[in-house]
């Protein structure tokens, strides 16, 4: 399904606007709804990276990816993402995600188990920590994006069962200027950019903490 475009459509920000119809041209923004989320954006997207892979979410936990999506068999059994993104670090990915609470209990347990196999590997997995972050996006390799409603979760990506699951939606997209224009709002929060500024500079535990593993 295509979302309509129009000259009309704009995404704003504090220093800039931009034109939806210029930033992803006709073609180029692609509607995702509800368990589409799994394939289109998690195992055609995440699990594709070959360069980087940056994500924002609100909330992290080790979401199990079954290999046959959606409704697929052999869910309980499937490796997490968590498993997924180490590995795409390990094949060299520059993994970054940034988070806005505590990773899950079998998250973290996960990534104490698995995050000290990337010493010496090509790739890197680093996780840092903005409690006032609200979105949500998955860049793959600079050049594909979603942007849309959907955390990192079972529920948010679809991964569980039609019953156990969020509706959620958002958009697909290759269109360069929009994915530069998050990027550039990713990196600034990544950098501590918005820290100074931050009404809850001083009640933050750890600003853009990593993990301490």
């Amino acid at each position: 399904m295509r979302l309509p475009v129009t000259d009309e459509v704009s995404m704003a920000h504090a220093s800039t606007t931009i034109s939806l119809a210029q930033a992803a041209p006709r073609g180029q923004v692609e509607l995702i709804t509800n368990e589409a989320h799994l394939q289109r954006v998690v195992i055609g997207g995440m699990l594709k990276a070959s360069v980087s892979l940056d994500i924002m979410t609100a909330d992290f936990k080790a979401m199990l990816v079954p290999p046959g999506g959606f409704g697929g068999s052999g869910r309980l059994s499937a490796p997490s993402i968590v498993h997924h993104l180490v590995k795409l670090a390990q094949k060299g990915v520059e993994v970054r995600l940034l988070h806005a609470g505590v990773p899950s209990g079998p998250a973290l347990r996960e990534l104490k188990k698995l995050l000290p196999k990337l010493k010496g590997q090509g790739g890197s997995f680093v996780i840092r920590r903005c409690p006032r972050l609200h979105s949500k996006t998955v860049i793959v390799d600079s050049c594909a994006m979603y942007l849309g409603s959907a955390n990192l979760t079972g529920a948010g990506l679809g991964a569980k069962s039609a019953r156990r699951r969020n509706f959620e939606m958002g958009i697909w997209t290759h269109g360069s200027a929009l994915i530069d224009s998050v990027l550039q709002e990713f990196n600034g929060l990544w950098e501590g950019q918005r820290c100074d500024d931050c009404q809850r500079k001083d009640f933050c535990p750890v600003p853009l903490e990593e993990p301490r593993l």
